[in-house]
């Protein structure tokens, strides 16, 4: 292959018929040896209807307007020329013939630059062609090395000349290509219709040693002192080869990590950090760090280093693992189910190295795995006691993160024991307590009166709820004497229950009968006798212990104090009724069973506390006239 781009010498070519328009013809560059000549070739045209009698031509120099007085160079009307063009120009073709070529001799630097001519076929008709051609005046030999000069690869090298001088002729040897091979000579070349040159080519197969081997081209001019040498160093070039990389790199996130990529070849590698196909820094140099600054976990993976030039490429990876604590978990799955359905529940997260999950409810492990990432829980069957709230914790040594997540069963009402009916005076207060998911609708039925209550019946029901306890309080008035049954009807979208309350504390109807006068009645006489007691001890301690002085405290009684070992089972029924009605309480109904008064009257009542003391120590009266 012969490589002729160094003299990109080609004609300009105006389209257009012969005496159709103004027209030139000429190289664009043509270049020459100092002290040699040069021909530049050139041809016009114009219009036939012009039919000039002579036909005269200029040519100018690096202008080609007249009224700028650009040096003339050669003219055939006066022949009167530049200084610098004074026996060095001449015309070698005819004007007549439209053929414009140009010679010039004894070539100097100052006379490369741009040429133009301008056709004068007298009058007006004159035209100075924007079409020009650029000397270049050289004085080395252009050597051609193809880069892809390749070790082990057979190379072309070429020494090129120009050879557009009629005068002289060049001859073309190399120089300290011994060893390389045998020189070629093509002999004199023609480019694009009208330049030339003389061409000599060296085939070789280079090796690694090669490499920056100096090799010359001369041209000289026989009968001449005339002598020009060119030189080029070799290049041998090889692909990139990684020569140094990181291993594995593990970092705690948010650290600094600093990958390395090195290569050898020949130029220099293009060196390119890459992740999944983005390219995260390049250079051209013969190695490449990346830093990540302050790393997380979405820089996890894997790196690759791609080394490469014209020749070849290289590539290498390193995976960098990111260590972190597990992302907030996220739960997937139902979170209202029927009772007697299966539910599935999904728990996932992210962590490197994968975490402990474990799902629980109120301190009770449910589930758990060990390094993975995801964790299902299967509950089938769902019951009541499955409703609530449910933990998915993930934990690794970096840290650990927690979702809560709530469970909805829904299931058919349950009227729970501790439904029952109290009387009190001359009130009767049913209590039905109800679990279920919906919320129910409660109805009291009081079937010897045939008369059913309802929740919305506000003057006689008192309605609360708590999680999945309803709690529906009835209250009679005038019923302590003969009072009815009651039943407690629940109701949602799974079913109904129904439940007749028991009546509790048959003993506490005396208690209504007495009254608030008689249970201070015998308050007051407790009251007494605890005094007794007390003088009593206090007389007999001080006859037993002469030690004991004035000053030091008397021992303090209270009301459990009397208690009788053995108690009353009466006793501590009464107490867990007590309980209970402190309960009422606290959901917002009268502390006391106090059926005298309706829901208007809360605030007149007497205070929790108090009652309760009383009640207490009229139970323990009881007890103690019994």
């Amino acid at each position: 292959m012969i490589f002729l781009t160094t003299l990109p010498l080609f004609w300009i070519m105006i389209s257009a018929s012969r005496g159709g328009h103004w027209g030139a013809w000429m190289p664009s560059s043509i270049s020459a040896f100092e002290g040699t000549c040069v021909s530049i070739p050139c041809r016009f045209d114009f219009p036939d209807e012009l039919r000039p009698a002579v036909v005269h031509g200029v040519w100018y120099f690096n202008s080609p307007y007249p009224k700028n007085y650009p040096p003339v160079v050669f003219k055939s009307r006066t022949q009167v020329v530049h200084e610098s063009f004074q026996g060095r120009s001449r015309l070698l073709g005819d004007l007549g013939l439209r053929n414009c070529t140009l010679l010039l001799s004894s070539l100097s630097p100052e006379l490369g630059g741009k040429y133009y001519f301008r056709g004068d076929l007298g009058g007006y008709n004159q035209y100075t062609f924007s079409e020009h051609s650029v000397l270049d005046i050289i004085n080395t030999p252009n050597i051609v090395v193809p880069p892809e000069v390749v070790a082990g690869s057979e190379v072309e090298v070429s020494c090129m000349v120009p050879d557009n001088c009629p005068e002289l002729r060049p001859e073309l040897s190399w120089l300290g290509h011994e060893g390389l091979g045998e020189p070629t000579v093509l002999g004199r070349l023609r480019e694009d219709e009208g330049t030339w040159v003389q061409v000599s080519l060296l085939h070789f197969v280079p090796t690694r040693e090669a490499n920056g081997h100096r090799l010359g081209c001369q041209a000289s001019f026989p009968n001449t002192t005339l002598q020009f040498e060119g030189y080029a160093s070799l290049d041998v070039k090889y692909p990139p080869v990684i020569v140094e990389m990181n291993a594995s790199v593990e970092a705690i996130e948010g650290s600094h990590v600093s990958l390395l990529c090195g290569a050898d070849s020949n130029p220099l590698p293009l060196l390119t950090w890459m992740r999944d196909g983005t390219v995260l820094r390049e250079a051209v140099a013969e190695s490449l760090f990346l830093d990540l600054e302050e790393v997380t976990a979405a820089e996890d993976g894997v790196y690759a280093c791609l080394a490469e030039n014209a020749y070849g490429q290289d590539n290498g990876t390193v995976e960098l693992s990111v260590m972190y604590a597990p992302r907030k978990p996220m739960v997937n799955g139902t979170m209202v189910a029927v009772e007697g359905e299966t539910v599935s529940i999904l728990c996932s997260t992210q962590s490197n190295p994968d975490p402990i999950l474990t799902i629980f409810k109120e301190k009770q492990i449910l589930a758990t795995v060990i390094y993975e990432s995801e964790l299902q829980l299967e509950l089938p069957a769902v019951t009541p006691e499955d409703d609530g709230e449910y933990w998915c914790v993930a934990e690794n040594q970096y840290g650990q993160r927690a979702t809560t997540f709530n469970l909805s069963v829904e299931f058919a009402p349950m009227i729970l024991l501790e439904s029952h009916c109290a009387a009190a005076r001359d009130t009767v207060q049913c209590l039905c307590v109800v679990k279920s998911n919906p919320e129910p609708s409660v109805a009291f039925e009081l079937p010897s009166r045939n008369v059913t209550v309802n929740e919305t019946e506000r003057e006689f029901v008192y309605s609360e709820r708590s999680g999945l306890l309803l709690t529906s309080i009835l209250t009679l008035r005038g019923q302590a004497q003969a009072p009815p049954r009651v039943i407690c009807t629940a109701h949602n979208l799974y079913g109904t229950k129904s439940l007749e309350l028991p009546f509790q504390g048959a003993h506490r109807l005396m208690w209504a009968k007495i009254g608030p006068v008689g249970a201070v009645v015998a308050f007051a006489i407790l009251i007494a006798i605890v005094c007794y007691i007390t003088q009593t001890r206090r007389k007999k301690n001080v006859t037993e212990s002469p030690s004991f002085s004035a000053g030091d405290s008397p021992p303090v009684l209270f009301s459990s104090d009397f208690r009788i070992s053995g108690a009353p089972e009466k006793y501590e029924s009464e107490r867990r009724l007590g309980s209970e009605r402190r309960l009422l309480g606290l959901r917002g109904e009268p502390p006391e069973l106090d059926l005298s008064y309706s829901h208007s009257d809360l605030g007149k009542r007497p205070t929790k506390d108090s009652y309760t003391l009383t009640e207490e120590l009229a139970e323990y009266a009881e007890i103690r006239v019994k």
